[in-house]
């Protein structure tokens, strides 16, 4: 009788056990590959390291300031008028953005989007054109003498500009100056060069030393091995930026790069060998949806929203990726859009946006979860429960760092953690139990302000985030795999065990029959007594 009641606690236990086990395995425990598919350069910068010129990159801001006059160049009311050279201290019209033609050659856009022009010889420099072209190409060559930022600037009809006592730039410079030639001579400034992503890659190497780089980079950088690293501990999902560029592959327009899809295909063939789910997140819309590199922007500029052929072009990818990938055994999900900006992107317009993307991963699937994202910077993420977009397996995305604002830069480690069960645990609580959308903290990362943290302070601030993420309703993604900056690398994380997921699925598995094993003991032992 003794070992018919044990088996029954046995399977029982075992029961509960698998229940739990099942309720566990059915929420996200995810990682971002992130730079691999959408180039973000402060993930990994040496991919940049062999670019000529490689400080003026597409949208890279610089000032000019005439030697000889000692002033700074200024697009008069920011664009759209005349260029003067009359101003003792830069600020925003003053600074230009660059669009990069060649290793010297730039076209230079003014603060309100116009590009600076020039008919020729003799004639004034204006910021009046409205697309650039030949007019509007002016090459930028520099003083390498110990650093110097001296330049001089000769446009695309061979003249060197060179400021006048008019307080113009005009085209009229005779023959070749000198850097002792000072009305001809500026000094550039450069303000802000912040823009390493898939353009600035691309159109600073040039195509085919472009597609060498990138080769390299999508085969190395995520490989069959990191798959089984992440499966060995623990995680079932991978979440996978790419930009709208990998619609049109293998030849996409310049200057991106083909080569994306079929890496694509790789990693959803690498996911099905190792058990873990795919979400595709369109990371880089058409246009950009925030002026990040991680969005592809060339400049800086967020001309999404306002553009329907835009829009238009970004569900023709979501309708491509769904009509590719839906049946797939290892297809999750597909997140319709990345970090759009609360600035930029109007409500109305992107909640028009997530319903007619929702509609077209229906068209190919019922039950795949489609993932929309709350609008970084001042933005509610409840504006989203509040939208009706769709009727079931809808996710909505936060992304919880503890940095990128002046509110975290003080902080203590402790106020940290705090923060995290706090005001983190209590918008999660909110949201589950709103209107039955679920909710995905896609991007989080253990790392913070705080100045030399112990490892120790490292696992806490981890357990933290890991206790109380997991409390999302669909689950959780780290940022990402691997990063050259070592706390935002997972792997990195884990093998230096800063970051503690805890025991294996392997593990706990064997674990578990151990409880169940001592449990049934212990009824025994308390039937015989």
């Amino acid at each position: 009788m003794e070992i018919v009641f044990c088996n029954r606690v046995l399977a029982f236990l075992l029961s509960c056990w698998l229940l739990a086990s099942v309720a566990h395995s059915g929420k996200i425990r995810g990682v971002n590959l992130g730079g691999w598919l959408v180039v973000e350069g402060w993930i990994k910068p040496s991919l940049f390291d062999g670019i000529p010129n490689g400080d003026m990159l597409d949208g890279t801001q610089v000032q000019l300031k005439s030697v000889g006059l000692q002033k700074y160049a200024s697009a008069e009311n920011g664009g759209g008028m005349g260029v003067t050279v009359d101003r003792d201290i830069p600020s925003s019209w003053e600074t230009f953005r660059l669009w990069r033609v060649s290793d010297t050659g730039f076209q230079l856009r003014s603060f309100s989007g116009q590009f600076l022009t020039c008919n020729g010889e003799g004639d004034s420099v204006l910021a009046t054109a409205g697309v650039p072209s030949t007019r509007e190409t002016f090459y930028i060559e520099r003083n390498n003498y110990n650093n110097s930022s001296k330049v001089h600037i000769k446009h695309a009809s061979g003249n060197y500009l060179q400021a006048t006592l008019a307080n113009q730039i005009a085209a009229d410079y005779p023959g070749k100056p000198g850097w002792d030639d000072t009305m001809a001579t500026f000094e550039m400034i450069i303000i802000v060069n912040n823009l390493h992503g898939d353009y600035q890659l691309a159109n600073g190497y040039g195509h085919q030393k472009a597609k060498e780089v990138l080769m390299r980079h999508r085969n190395s950088f995520v490989t069959p091995a990191d798959f089984s690293f992440l499966s060995r501990h623990g995680i079932n999902t991978v979440r996978i930026p790419v930009g709208w560029w990998i619609a049109l592959d293998p030849n996409p327009p310049a200057p991106f790069v083909g080569g994306t899809l079929e890496a694509l295909d790789n990693a959803f063939s690498w996911a099905q060998a190792y058990n873990i789910r795919c979400i595709i997140d369109l990371h880089a819309a058409p246009g950009s949806q925030n002026g990040m590199e991680h969005s592809a922007s060339r400049d800086g500029s967020t001309n999404w929203p306002t553009s329907p052929e835009y829009i238009s072009q970004s569900l023709d990818v979501i309708d491509f990726l769904a009509s590719r990938y839906a049946k797939h055994p290892a297809f999750l999900g597909i997140e319709l859009l990345n970090e759009p900006s609360a600035s930029t992107v109007p409500l109305d317009v992107l909640v028009s946006y997530y319903s007619k993307g929702y509609q077209i991963v229906r068209n190919y699937s019922s039950t795949a979860y489609v993932i929309i994202c709350q609008r970084i910077g001042n933005a509610d993420p409840f504006e989203l429960y509040q939208a009706n977009i769709g009727s079931s397996n809808i996710v909505v995305d936060l992304h919880y760092y503890n940095l990128f604002d002046t509110f975290f830069s003080n902080m203590s480690a402790m106020d940290n953690i705090q923060f995290i069960y706090k005001s983190r645990k209590t918008q999660l609580q909110e949201l589950d139990s709103a209107n039955g959308l679920l909710v995905f903290v896609g991007e989080w990362v253990n790392e913070w302000n705080v100045a030399s943290g112990s490892q120790l302070a490292y696992q806490e601030f981890g357990r933290a985030q890991l206790e109380v993420y997991n409390a999302a309703s669909f689950g959780w993604a780290y940022w990402t795999l691997k990063n050259d900056r070592k706390h935002w690398d997972f792997e990195w994380n884990i093998r230096n065990k800063y970051l503690q997921l805890g025991v294996s699925s392997k593990k706990k598995i064997s674990n578990g029959f151990h409880l169940l094993a001592l449990a049934c003991g212990s009824f025994y032992l308390l039937y015989i007594l």
